[in-house]
């Protein structure tokens, strides 16, 4: 199974937040849209990832400044990207070794959708309960 087959399912739209919005912007459009993560952008361009334990370290580095400060103050510059034709154990394992909870896809070099671990946690769980469905029903047909 691919990213496609999950962004398929749960659409690819992305919601973004430009890079000089403010940090309290940001936890609002977050809580607004019941997401864990934004994808920046400055113009067309994707230039990192804010995601909430960013914004908990932030406060725990800056305190009351916190909102004060910018997207571009707390996001991070480097993050790691899926494409929709990669395969899910490879997404799980991207996930493992970076430890990112939120995956941007990108298409041509566009902002194509963006997975999540919830994304792929259900995902695996469906295919593996199909996998025990069709073992049941081969064992069953047999005895």
């Amino acid at each position: 199974m691919t990213v496609q087959s999950i962004l398929k399912r749960k659409g690819a739209d992305v919601v973004t937040i430009k890079q000089d919005a403010g940090i309290e912007s940001a936890a609002h459009l977050m809580r607004a849209s019941n997401i864990a993560a934004l994808v920046v952008t400055n113009g067309d361009q994707v230039v990192g990832m804010l995601a909430n334990r960013d914004i908990v370290d932030g406060l725990s580095r800056h305190g009351s400044r916190l909102s004060a400060l910018r997207v571009a103050d707390l996001m991070r510059l480097q993050f790691v990207t899926a494409s929709p034709q990669d395969g899910v154990k490879h997404v799980m394992a991207l996930m493992t070794r970076h430890r990112a909870t939120h995956i941007p896809v990108f298409a041509s070099n566009r902002l194509a959708g963006i997975v999540s671990m919830g994304d792929i946690v259900k995902h695996r769980l469906e295919e593996l309960e199909l996998e025990a469905n069709v073992l049941r029903d081969a064992y069953i047909a047999v005895h």
